[in-house]
C-alpha cells in the first residue's frame, strides 16, 4: 500500500496534483495521467476524453468512488480471442458493450476490469502475459447524471462460450471483428480496433 512518500513521489514524477486523495488513489491516478499524457488517441473522441480526464480526475478527492462524486473513474475490458471479441447486451441501455463497471474501494482498475468481465460474461479472462495493458479511454454520461471516465484494458479469452452469472445480462456472445464494429456503440469502436490489433501482435 502506497504511503505519503508515494504520493509525494507520484506528484513530483508525474506532475499530478493529488493533495486530498488517499495514498492508493493518488498513486493510481498519477500513473493513469502519465499513461494518457503519453498516449496517442485513436480518434477525436478519445482525444477529447483524454483532455477531460487530465483536467478533472486529478482534482477529485475520491476518483474511483461512485458515491463521492458524480464524476468517477470506471474500468472495463475489451475481451478478445481466436473467435473475435465478446460483447454483452447492456440490460438498461440496450446496447452491445464491453463488460465493465465501478471500481471497488482499494481495487486497481486493471483488477476491476477482470472481475467485471468474469462476473458479466462468466468466462476465464486474463491480462496479456507481460501484465495489464491499458488501451483506451472513453468519457461518457452514466446513469443518474453521473459522468464515467472509463479506462479500458485488453483481456484475452479462450474459445469458451460466455455464461453470464445470475442477475447479469443473459445476452453475451462472440462477434467477428466485422460484426462487432457494426453493432458496437460509437464509444467502443476505437477501443475495439486497438484490442484486436493487440491480440494479433501477441499471437505472432
Amino acid at each position: 500500500m502506497p504511503d505519503e512518500h508515494d504520493v509525494r513521489d507520484a506528484h513530483e514524477h508525474y506532475g499530478v496534483c493529488v493533495p486530498t486523495m488517499s495514498p492508493h488513489d493518488a498513486h493510481v491516478v498519477a500513473a493513469l495521467c502519465a499513461h494518457f499524457r503519453a498516449a496517442t488517441p485513436v480518434d477525436e473522441r478519445e482525444r477529447g476524453s483524454i483532455d477531460e480526464f487530465l483536467s478533472v480526475v486529478p482534482g477529485l478527492e475520491a476518483p474511483f468512488s461512485e458515491q463521492a462524486d458524480i464524476r468517477h473513474v470506471t474500468a472495463s475490458a475489451l475481451v478478445v480471442g481466436r473467435r473475435g471479441v465478446v460483447l454483452h447486451l447492456h440490460k438498461r441501455l440496450g446496447l452491445w458493450l464491453q463488460p465493465g463497471g465501478h471500481i471497488d474501494d482499494g481495487e486497481h482498475p486493471a483488477d476491476a476490469a477482470v472481475r467485471e468481465s468474469r462476473e458479466e460474461l462468466g468466462m476465464s479472462v486474463t491480462h496479456p502475459p507481460d501484465g495489464p495493458l491499458l488501451i483506451h479511454l472513453d468519457v461518457h454520461p452514466g446513469p443518474r447524471g453521473h459522468r464515467h471516465f472509463d479506462v479500458r484494458y485488453v483481456l484475452f479469452a479462450g474459445d469458451e462460450d460466455p455464461r453470464p452469472g445470475e442477475g447479469e445480462s443473459p445476452y453475451a456472445r462472440w462477434f467477428t471483428p466485422e460484426e462487432a464494429y457494426d453493432v458496437a456503440d460509437a464509444g467502443v469502436r476505437g477501443g475495439l480496433a486497438v484490442a484486436l490489433r493487440t491480440y494479433v501482435r501477441y499471437r505472432e
